[in-house]
Formats: C-alpha cells, structure tokens, sequence
C-alpha cells in the first residue's frame, strides 16, 4: 500500500490488517510520519513529533503481535495527544511559554492506558494556549490551520487534535473538553469529536483548565474508531476522585446491534440551539434529523427553559477555577502569556464566591431539567457550532464565545456528547451535527451517530490540503 492509501485507514481498517498480519506497525508508523514530514508545516497540527519513540513503539508491537501477544485493536495503531497529556520523558507545553521546557516524570493515566493497549504515540498535538479558547490561533506555537481552507481555524481548543485527524496525519487523537473544545475542531475539521459523560474517563496527568468542566475524549474519522478508544481510556482511575466506577460496556460491539434506530426518541430542543445560527448549517441540521427519522427514530420537540444561560454559569464557574490553577504564575509572568489568555484569567478575578455559588445552583437546576427531558426521550440533537470556521486573522474571543454557545451546556450538565459530520457549505467548509444522551449512556449516543454515519457519506471526504 502506497502512503496515501495507508494514511487513509481508520483505526478500525488499521487494526484489522495489523491483527490479521497483512500491514506492520512500522510500515503504518512510517507513513504516517512521512505525511507529517510533508504537510505539517502547512497545517502546524504538531508541537513535538516524537518519531524516533514512535518507531521504536511499532518495533516492539510487531515483535509483539509476531509472538501472538495481540492486545486488541489499538495494538500497533498510532495515536496522537494534545499537548495537555503528560508524557515520561517528552515534554508537555500546554501550548504555553510557561511550560515551553516542561518535562514530565509520569505519563497521564489515558497516556499510560493508550500504551497499555499497544498504541504508538506519534506525538503531542497544538492547541489554544492552556486550553483557554475555541479558535486554535495559539501566539507561542502558530495556529492549527483548517485543512479544509487553511485561511481558516481549525476550532478549539483541541485544535490540532481535529487537524491531525482530518488531514491523515494519523487516525485518531486525544483532545480535552471543557466548554466544547472536542466537538468544535471536530465539526470545524469534518471528524467525529466525542466528550464523554464528566467522570467517565480519568483527567490525571492532564493540565487542568476547569477541574468541575473538564472531560477527556477521542477525535477519529469515524464513530467506530472514537468507540474503540473510548473503550480503552474509560474506567474508574483510583487516583482520581473525580473518576466515576460506572461499568464501562463494549462500546464497539453495542454499535453492531444493527443499522437501525426504531423506537430512539431524539429531543430537538425548542430553546437557544436554533436561533442564531448560519443558514446553510441550519439546513444541514435540520437535514440530518430527516435521516434520523427515516432510520426510525420518533424526532420531537422538547423544551429546555434555562439552556441559554448555560454561558453564564460556566463563565462564572470556569474563569475562578482557571485563575485559581494559574494565579501564581499570572502573578509572577504575566508577559509570558498570551494577550487573550490573559485578559480571561484576569477576568475570573471579578466573580465572587457568591456568583460561583449561584451558578452552581443554576447547573443543579439544569442538571434537573435535562434529567426531567432525558426520561421523556433517549438523546438531544442540535447543531455543533453556530457558525463554520472563521477566517484566522479575524478569530478573536467574540469568535470563542459564539463557537462555545451549543456545545458548553453540555458541560456544565455533564451529559455525554458527539459531533459527527452533517454536511458542508457551499465554500466548503464542514458542518457538524451533535447529539447528547444521558449521563453513562454514551452508548446510545455512539449507536445513534453511527446509523447516521453509516447512511450517509460526509465523512468520506477529504479536505484538499491532504491530497
């Protein structure tokens, strides 16, 4: 197989050939490092390429797999990481000045768990600085730039996360997710961009943003492929209070229940997540839930009366918890950080303990309301973002507060959400289709966003910078 057709696999192909012994980690690894060498200078998806660790990881899966050791289906596959993950031994930005030479001793648990099951870690991935934006335009490292158009964002802040995955830089990534920064990227870039339920997936090892907001999840090109590395990273970690001891489920063999979704009920939500939003995505939405119902899916209205204020809350909950995490360095290097970045963490110093307090009333209320909803019907569906991506020059906080506006309730709520390719516009740019469910029940939200995927062909696609 040439590099192009290798750089084309998803992890689930990947892993396939690799059990079966008809393509060699090595052999998949070196492609996926040449495409890198070739194209990443244009995308800026990487911080640090660790090739050499890389190919050494491959060597020993195939001496391992040779043996008959075959771990599963990440065994040989590789992965990268966004630059919040620790990693023994590489260092570990943040895509930050402050944390430019950081070296860590330890690898975060999902880190360890990935190198458990055999994946080979190809490397740490950009992002908005310290995770504290949707844009990806990072002043320290350079912005991951949109394959689709490289004049445009990638979103953030996982925003390499979604390059390196739309682009065939390699099949699958890590990103974090704390007011949408998994599923942004992932609609900005045409992958599919999972946040599992908060809880679901230790966050040990990886530098925080908002310790009550934050969730770890996979970015892959299809529903499949963000199942099976879900299923490896998931689980209680005993080191993490914040961990949850929910049974983990086969993620990927729930998915081959069948193609179907007779009897799903899927809440569209009256309130917030429709108003506002650009004409050709409303289009594609509203589109994809005609799929769904023509997969037997019952679609119906439901209400959600306090969604919208879901901004408020999280701003009055993540800005403290952020300044609290960086007040010392904000303190002591001020210079050293970016001029965005700055002026957010400086603003978590006009909330009072009083407003942190209502708004986590005001979360308990709607954690309350979306419970009330979710008895009624199985998932939510909603556009991803309001708008596609923005030109990069002209990406700034405004561009951040309105890509966060349908993806941070789910945070705040906790709920487990998906952003799966719907559509594009007619500049060519993807649209995103995202779907949320009830709390350990990503389940159900995976099968739903694969009969999806399964009847329709967006995220066939290629962007033209990967051809």
């Amino acid at each position: 197989m040439s590099v192009a057709e290798l750089t084309k696999l998803t992890v689930t192909e990947a892993g396939r050939l690799i059990r079966r012994r008809e393509l060699s980690p090595v052999e998949l690894t070196e492609a996926c490092l040449e495409r890198i060498a070739r194209i990443d200078a244009e995308l800026n998806a990487f911080i640090t390429v660790t090739g050499e660790e890389a190919l050494r990881a491959a060597q020993e899966a195939t001496q391992v797999i040779a043996k008959g050791d075959y771990k599963g289906p990440l065994h040989g596959v590789p992965l990268a990481l966004k630059d919040l993950f620790t990693t023994a031994g590489i260092r570990t930005t943040a895509g930050s000045k402050i944390m430019a030479d950081h070296v860590p001793a330890e690898d975060a648990e999902v880190t360890a768990r990935l190198k458990a099951a055999g994946a080979v870690i190809l490397g740490k991935l950009n992002l908005h600085e310290f995770a504290f934006g949707a844009t990806g335009v990072n002043p320290h490292y350079g912005p991951a730039r949109n394959p689709w158009d490289t004049s445009r964002i990638a979103g953030g802040s996982s925003s390499g996360s979604g390059v390196a995955v739309a682009s065939g830089e390699c099949p699958a990534t890590l990103g974090t997710d704390t007011g949408g920064s998994i599923r942004i990227p992932a609609a900005l870039c045409g992958v599919v961009g999972l946040k599992p339920t908060y809880g679901r997936v230790s966050r040990r090892g990886v530098v925080p943003l908002s310790w009550s907001l934050d969730h770890v999840g996979p970015l892959a090109r299809t529903v499949e492929d963000a199942a099976i590395v879900l299923g490896v990273i998931a689980g209680r970690d005993p080191l993490d209070d914040s961990s949850c001891a929910e049974p983990v489920p086969n993620y990927r063999q729930r998915l081959r229940r069948g193609r179907r979704l007779g009897g799903l009920r899927v809440g569209v939500p009256r309130e917030h997540f429709f108003e506002g939003v650009d004409v050709e995505m409303l289009e594609a939405v509203r589109a994809a839930l005609g799929v769904l119902r023509g997969l037997g899916a019952v679609v119906e209205e439901v209400s959600l009366p306090h969604i919208a204020e879901a901004a408020t809350a999280v701003n009055a909950i993540m800005l403290p918890e952020a300044l609290a995490y960086h007040q010392r360095c904000l303190a002591e290097r001020p210079q050293d950080y970016g001029d965005d970045v700055r002026r957010r963490l400086e603003m978590g110093t006009i909330f009072l303990a009083v407003h942190y307090v209502q708004a986590q009333q005001l979360r308990d209320l709607m954690v309350r309301e979306s419970q009330q909803v979710l008895e009624r019907v199985d998932l939510l569906a909603t556009p991803t973002t309001p708008i596609p991506a923005a030109l990069v020059e002209m990406s700034g906080l405004q561009t951040t507060l309105t890509l966060v506006r349908f993806t941070n309730p789910f945070n705040l709520v906790g709920l487990p959400a998906i952003s799966v390719p719907c559509g594009f516009t007619q500049e060519g740019l993807p649209i995103g289709l995202q779907l949320a469910g009830r709390w350990f029940r990503e389940e159900t939200v995976l099968r739903a966003a694969c009969a999806y995927q399964w009847a329709t062909e967006w995220h066939r696609r290629a962007p033209p910078a990967t051809h």
